[in-house]
This record gives structure tokens, C-alpha cells and sequence, in this order.
């Protein structure tokens, strides 16, 4: 398999994790590892997220990356912070160049058949199929996903416990991003350890297929 495939099939669900105090950091990786999800996305939409990434990456059993990364300074950042790996809410083509230059695993964010297209063209077939409910939800993807049989997705946007599970029964769907594990504010760990318990029980169909 693939490095991004490899990723994409750790866990069901990529806990989605924007910290605003990196304090927390540590604490709440423990508690997702804890409760069987390794691969856990770090978003850069606070100032507190590069930190976080530093703080995770020493949690043993994470696999530590950056989210809402959205240039070329951004994979700078986030591979010196020590990511393992780069997710992008969208997909331009220096921001590709510099992600796969990283030699990180890299799932841009689409949410258009053009975008697809872009990402072959670029040598990428694994996405994150984003804002997944509001670009038309599960419908939507089985038909963007059609004509593209090469193509796998990480749907992530607006995804919950109750529909995780609907939108991992699709073929081309490897794992989901979740918003859900954790709370804003400080951490209630044992809330989030039972979280992602009833996320990782969740499986992918096509997870652990090469």
C-alpha cells in the first residue's frame, strides 16, 4: 500500500483537532490512543497548533499531522513542528508540489470532480472529501466518485458518531475525519477516551485493501 493509504487505514475515524491551549496537547492524544484511534489530525487554525503537534508526536502510538494546511509556508511549519503527515481543506498545485516534496503522506481537500482531475494530474488519488455534508453528503460522493474508480476518499465536515458509520460502508471510503472527539475547552478525558472507543469500533470495508 501506499504511505497516504497506509495512514488512511489506521483507524476508521482521524479525530479532526483544533487546540487552543497546547498544554492540553499531550493529554488528550493519550486519551484518543487510549481509546484505539492513532492517527490524529492537529488543524492550524490556532496559534497554539504547531506546538500541539510537538507535544502529540511525543505520545507513544500517535501518528501526529497537520490539518488546514493551506501553502507552502504551512508544510514548512508543520514538518519542523515534526507532522507525520499533511491534510489541506483544498488542493492547489503549489501547495501540492510542496506537500509531495515533503515526502509526507498528503490528502488535499476536494469537493469537485475539476479537483479530482487536478489531484491525478499531480500523481494524487487519495482525498479528503470535504466539507462532506454540505457539498451534498453521501449522495454527492457516490456520484463525484464515479467516474474516478482509482480514487479514494476521507469525507470529513459535519460527519458524526450517528453517520460515521454510513458514509464507511461506501466503497471508495477509507476513513472519516471527526470533529466530534473533543470538545473546545479543557479536556474531559475520560469523555474522549469513551469517544474514540465507539469510533474505533467502526471499520472501512475497503480500509485493508491494497
Amino acid at each position: 500500500m501506499t504511505p497516504v493509504r497506509i495512514l488512511m487505514s489506521i483507524s476508521p475515524v482521524i479525530p479532526v483537532l483544533t487546540i487552543s491551549d497546547a498544554s492540553w496537547a499531550e493529554a488528550i492524544a493519550e486519551a484518543l490512543v487510549a481509546g484505539g484511534l492513532r492517527t490524529l489530525e492537529v488543524t492550524l487554525r490556532t496559534p497554539a497548533g504547531l506546538e500541539a503537534i510537538r507535544r502529540m508526536s511525543q505520545v507513544d502510538g500517535a501518528v501526529v499531522g497537520a490539518g488546514t494546511v493551506l501553502n507552502a509556508r504551512d508544510v514548512a511549519a508543520s514538518v519542523d513542528a515534526g507532522a507525520q503527515f499533511i491534510v489541506s481543506p483544498g488542493l492547489t498545485e503549489p501547495l501540492a508540489k510542496a506537500a509531495i516534496a515533503s515526502g509526507l503522506p498528503f490528502l488535499p481537500g476536494i469537493a469537485t470532480a475539476s479537483d479530482i482531475m487536478r489531484g491525478l494530474d499531480l500523481g494524487l488519488d487519495h482525498f479528503k472529501f470535504f466539507p462532506a455534508e454540505a457539498a451534498g453528503g453521501r449522495k454527492a460522493l457516490t456520484s463525484l466518485a464515479a467516474p474516478f474508480p482509482q480514487a479514494r476518499f476521507c469525507p470529513t465536515g459535519g460527519i458524526t458518531l450517528a453517520s460515521a458509520g454510513e458514509w464507511l460502508a461506501m466503497a471508495p471510503v477509507l476513513c472519516v475525519g471527526g470533529s466530534w472527539l473533543v470538545s473546545d475547552g479543557p479536556p474531559d478525558i475520560a469523555a474522549i477516551r469513551d469517544r474514540a472507543q465507539q469510533a474505533a469500533a467502526l471499520r472501512a470495508p475497503g480500509a485493508d485493501i491494497a
